[in-house]
């Protein structure tokens, strides 16, 4: 993975450090209790229901997680960008992991399409 991580705040890094090695816990650690999780138009809601997201989600895929960017919109909030390429339909996907801090946690994650 490149890093970009000299942009981001302690709790965006690893949260996405885990995030990217499918270690779901440690990712859960760094959220609020309400956190919403976003990702291709489906909620998930509160630290359990984002934890089962975030341990099964593209589970039946093998693929590559590449950083390709990171800005800061402001003080809380922060975009970090995203090429993966594997098993999955299309083979290859720019996202963008949009997170919202609150009280230096993840209290919103929306995960879409990059908009080039």
């Amino acid at each position: 993975m490149t890093q970009h991580t000299d942009l981001l705040p302690d709790t965006v890094r690893e949260f996405f450090a885990a995030h990217v090695v499918r270690d779901a816990d440690t990712a859960s650690s760094f959220l609020t209790e309400d956190a919403v999780v976003v990702d291709q138009d489906e909620t998930f809601h509160g630290r359990e229901e984002v934890h089962a997201f975030l341990r099964d989600a593209g589970s039946e895929f093998e693929y590559t997680t590449e950083q390709i960017g990171a800005r800061r919109d402001d003080d809380s909030h922060w975009v970090v960008t995203v090429r993966l390429e594997g098993t999955f339909p299309g083979g290859v996907a720019e996202l963008d992991y949009r997170f919202t801090l609150r009280d230096g946690l993840v209290a919103e994650l929306v995960i879409a399409n990059h908009a080039a």
